[in-house]
């Protein structure tokens, strides 16, 4: 929020923050009051307001197994891997960004498990990018198992 100077910034788990009015922490009920603010004080339906989001194709949070002694050296090798060819932030994981979308993998702190994300502008990139991720993960098979449909 603070480098893009965004009013709004969201989670796919449902945290939601606000950059004026409040001290910037995510809370459900100020995000609800707001929200309700929000709709009272415009002319527009939510449906309308709704319209200009722009529509994406995501996965859900995808837990791979993998063992704790291995899971942050694998995400620092693929981190170092993309990063030759693609822009990569590099904070609690990896997010790699692709032309049209982006992927995320990071280490479970607390469970002995990879943690993936993915989103693009429609889902045959979304499926593209999967794939680059698979393809780059598959020389860890031996720590990971990558058996599970990832989109």
């Amino acid at each position: 929020m603070q480098e893009t100077n965004a009013l709004l910034a969201g989670e796919m788990s449902g945290h939601i923050c606000f950059a004026d009015g409040y001290y910037g922490f995510d809370d459900a009920i100020y995000a609800a009051c707001r929200v309700l603010q929000i709709v009272a004080s415009s002319e527009k339906k939510v449906s309308e307001m709704l319209a200009d989001v722009p529509k994406t194709a995501s996965t859900p949070e995808i837990r791979i197994d993998c063992p704790d002694d291995r899971k942050f050296k694998i995400v620092s090798e693929l981190t170092e891997s993309f990063r030759k060819h693609y822009d990569v932030i590099d904070i609690d994981g990896a997010r790699i960004n692709f032309e049209n979308g982006w992927a995320l993998i990071r280490a479970s702190n607390t469970q002995p498990v990879l943690v993936l994300r993915f989103e693009a502008d429609n889902i045959d990139q979304l499926k593209k990018i999967i794939s680059l991720v698979r393809d780059a993960m598959s020389k860890y098979e031996s720590d990971i198992t990558l058996d599970q449909e990832l989109y």
